[in-house]
């Protein structure tokens, strides 16, 4: 029975996947706050979008931390399919998919640190650190975008998240806030 329940299940983490990954994918965070269009940035913007998913599933009560390990399961296995389809060899990419786990999960414990900390330098500072490392761009600015994602998420129940609504929710705070499209 449970491959059954997980399959059923995995619809909508995929729907949930693709959502957070176009939010990381959104223009305005390379042209605005200006992320390196790189594969480590998109990678750092990947790294805190689903941070911020898997800390408001932390907080919700079962079946949400099943979503969401599924939901880190389906991060790798497209990560991993990712590095594959740019040439890296299958030689590889177990060591470049264990670089990235380290790295992911390194920041979404500093991420969960420092947004229960609510306090925006602290934020910044970790935005800084990690995906503007190599200087430049707008780290007060993507905390703010940040920020206003979490808060919306934090809005969110289990079924508003696995729901077709996310897309529409998420978006509409960042442009009634800002315009940013």
């Amino acid at each position: 029975m449970w491959p059954f329940v997980r399959r059923k299940r995995l619809v909508p983490i995929e729907r949930l996947h693709d959502s957070i990954a176009a939010l990381a994918r959104r223009p305005v965070l390379f042209t605005r706050y200006g992320v390196a269009d790189t594969f480590e940035g998109r990678f750092e913007l990947l790294a805190l979008h689903f941070a911020l998913m898997l800390r408001r599933l932390g907080m919700l009560p079962e079946p949400a931390a099943d979503v969401a390990q599924d939901l880190a399961d389906l991060v790798f296995r497209r990560l991993d399919q990712g590095l594959r389809e740019i040439g890296i060899g299958d030689v590889a990419v177990p060591r470049r998919m264990k670089v990235l786990a380290r790295a992911f999960y390194g920041r979404a414990n500093a991420y969960d640190k420092v947004f229960s900390s609510a306090d925006p330098m602290l934020i910044a500072d970790a935005l800084r650190r990690n995906v503007f490392a190599d200087g430049g761009g707008d780290a007060e600015g993507l905390a703010i975008w940040a920020a206003r994602i979490e808060g919306t998420l934090g809005m969110l129940d289990l079924d508003d998240i696995l729901g077709e609504g996310l897309d529409a929710a998420i978006v509409h705070s960042l442009e009634s806030a800002s315009g940013d499209r």
